[in-house]
């Protein structure tokens, strides 16, 4: 069975199943549904733990098949919790997981929680997957995206009958706390804390906020790319900034920048020849959020804009691996800095409605 992240609560009051499965790579959300699971088995009675941590191909699993059926002689009801860091059993795991799905049904003596990091779509058509997830309860942790975090950041506030001032200034401090720790849910969550003990329950102002709330937002160049699809230049800035503080590699960000301008180019391209958009943006494997930003970029991009960015890509690709060019900047992030502000402005480039799938000459 699979339950949203949102409903947790509610089920695990309506009485607790014998087996749990929680995946995804947000520590703090997985760390959180697994302790409301665990505080609600101590409550009825689930009094020892034991943990096993599958690391390497020669774990061996005889003894998470053997701790279900052993309980100390102190404790009528246990907890059998799996970690699985890597997210791949392996060949003797997955039967094994399997043949643990199968043992949990009617089993009230113990409790057995499984962790695994975000799993791809065709690990979760495995069949020790679909074991997992047919016998007991599964749950998906995914990130708070950016959109999504000033609100996060509001009702985590609010448990802690905190708030911010309504209106506008109220909207700049719940941006401002996100822009601080994008990225860093974490640290998101030790900073709402701090708050809490720097602070009485009530209004917090905009003041408050800057002076207490450290910046420790984290990047990655998959966000980079949604940013600058999405035309957002300040955080395009910020996330450069971010990026090479944090040692990233410049080719690993060059690398990321021109392959969503010669995805861009391909559709583009593929469009050119007759092809529908949804039938080009599958052919280029373009889908999700990036499916719904090429969507929307497309129609703004011209050929004569695509040619330049393929042109700025090839040239910054020759900087960051320590050749010069005329005209751009010797320094690679630099560089870098300018391709990106170049696509997201053009990304962004406010023109005409254009239909769906009409591409400008």
């Amino acid at each position: 069975m699979q339950l949203a992240a949102a409903q947790l609560n509610a089920h695990l009051q309506k009485g607790l199943r014998s087996l749990y499965t929680l995946h995804g790579d947000e520590p703090l959300l997985v760390q959180e549904a697994a302790d409301a699971i665990r505080a609600a088995a101590r409550v009825q009675g689930y009094t020892e733990r034991t943990v096993h941590t599958v690391a390497g191909a020669h774990f061996d699993w005889s003894e998470v098949l053997a701790a279900g059926g052993s309980l100390s002689l102190f404790a009528e009801r246990q907890i059998v919790e799996i970690r699985i860091p890597t997210g791949k059993p392996g060949k003797e795991g997955s039967p094994a997981l399997q043949q643990l799905a199968q043992d949990a049904q009617g089993n009230d003596s113990t409790l057995t929680l499984v962790l695994l990091p975000r799993l791809d779509k065709m690990t979760r058509g495995g069949a020790w997957f679909g074991a997992l997830e047919n016998f007991g309860v599964t749950i998906q942790l995914d990130p708070i995206e950016r959109g999504a975090l000033p609100q996060w950041i509001a009702q985590r506030l609010g448990r802690q009958d905190q708030r911010v001032r309504g209106g506008e200034e109220g909207q700049r401090t719940l941006q401002f706390f996100a822009d601080r720790v994008e990225g860093n849910l974490l640290a998101a969550h030790q900073e709402i804390q701090k708050l809490g003990l720097l602070y009485p329950g009530g209004e917090l102002s905009f003041e408050q906020v800057e002076s207490a709330v450290l910046n420790v937002a984290r990047y990655d160049v998959f966000k980079l790319s949604e940013a600058v699809l999405g035309g957002q230049v300040a955080r395009v800035q910020r996330m450069l900034d971010g990026l090479q503080a944090e040692g990233e590699a410049e080719v690993l960000v060059h690398y990321t920048l021109a392959e969503d301008i010669r995805a861009l180019k391909r559709v583009r391209d593929a469009m050119g020849e007759g092809r529908p958009l949804p039938v080009a943006l599958r052919e280029q494997r373009v889908w999700g959020l990036k499916e719904r930003l090429f969507e929307r970029v497309l129609p703004r991009l011209s050929a004569t804009a695509l040619d330049n960015l393929l042109h700025g890509a090839h040239v910054v690709d020759g900087i960051v691996k320590g050749l010069k060019a005329p005209g751009w900047p010797t320094d690679g992030w630099q560089a870098l800095q300018r391709l990106a502000l170049q696509l997201c402005q053009e990304c962004g480039a406010q023109q005409g409605p254009s239909p769906r799938g009409k591409i400008p000459a």
